[in-house]
């Protein structure tokens, strides 16, 4: 896959990272999944594995057909691609978690999205630039940011891993985190 500088790609190298990261939240197999920014299919296809169904949501069409053919070489029928902008994407009615490696410079717009949308996913992973996913922490540590704040009223927030450049190609140029916001019953 080509990266595209634009749109902050940074994909994961290989399904066998996303299905470890993937065992490190609370997906579990009666599960509805949005993915934003799909790109190829290395996290889709490993939710696929742990999940009822995969939305997943890709902005570029090139990206999206890209995606489609991956599936369907490997026979994985319980995604359904939506090409779109996440920010245009109505999520869904349903109850619903969110596991995504969305690029870096939509992070805060996500994280707004998902936080005042009507029906909120029960729990959401992302993969964030460790620097944004600190100020979404509850904790005297580090600065909590205005958007943290609304969202510690909702979420326990914590982050659950720690990602090595050479888990992605590109490698960031910035230290990157598994981030878990899950809903406050």
């Amino acid at each position: 896959m080509v990266r595209k500088d634009e749109l902050s790609q940074h994909f994961l190298r290989s399904p066998r990272i996303a299905l470890f990261l993937i065992g490190h939240s609370n997906i579990k197999k009666r599960d509805l999944v949005v993915e934003i920014g799909a790109g190829s299919g290395v996290i889709t296809s490993a939710l696929s594995k742990r999940c009822r169904e995969v939305i997943a949501v890709e902005k570029d069409h090139e990206t999206a057909e890209k995606l489609r053919q991956n599936l369907s070489k490997y026979n994985i029928e319980n995604v359904r691609v939506i090409e779109k902008d996440f920010l245009d994407f109505e999520l869904p009615k349903e109850e619903y978690k969110v596991f995504a490696n969305p690029p870096f410079h939509m992070s805060s717009q996500i994280v707004h999205k998902l936080l005042e949308a009507e029906n909120q996913p029960k729990s959401f992973y992302l993969i964030l630039q460790k620097q944004f996913a600190l100020k979404l922490l509850n904790t005297d540590r580090h600065y909590t940011s205005q958007l943290g704040q609304a969202l510690i009223k909702e979420y326990q927030t914590k982050i659950r891993y720690p990602l090595r450049p050479t888990d992605f190609t590109p490698p960031p140029a910035v230290p990157t985190v598994l981030f878990e916001a899950k809903k406050i019953l």
